[in-house]
């Protein structure tokens, strides 16, 4: 059964994406959705691309390794895109 969060997240991404990748408001509402769940490879995953957009390197980096993830070195967009596609799988 997918997390009751995961929708959660990837509509917080969604929106964050349609901002442009900005810090901001819908960067702190990623961001707190992943950090609530700490731990589970899904929300480090984006856990990682919020430190990343952030331009936080060492902390992205960290958080792509919690996940089991490489870090990319495409665009936002490029890894939104990627990570939407599994997310949404898992989420059914």
């Amino acid at each position: 059964m997918p997390h009751p969060d995961l929708a959660l997240m990837i509509a917080a991404f969604d929106r964050l994406a349609a901002a442009g990748f900005v810090t901001g408001s819908h960067w702190a509402a990623v961001h707190d959705v992943c950090q609530a769940h700490e731990g589970e490879a899904a929300f480090d995953w984006g856990h990682a691309l919020c430190h990343r957009i952030e331009g936080d390197d060492w902390n992205a980096g960290y958080w792509y390794r919690r996940a089991g993830k490489p870090k990319p070195s495409g665009t936002f967009d490029e890894e939104w895109a990627a990570m939407r596609a599994a997310l949404a799988a898992d989420a059914g």
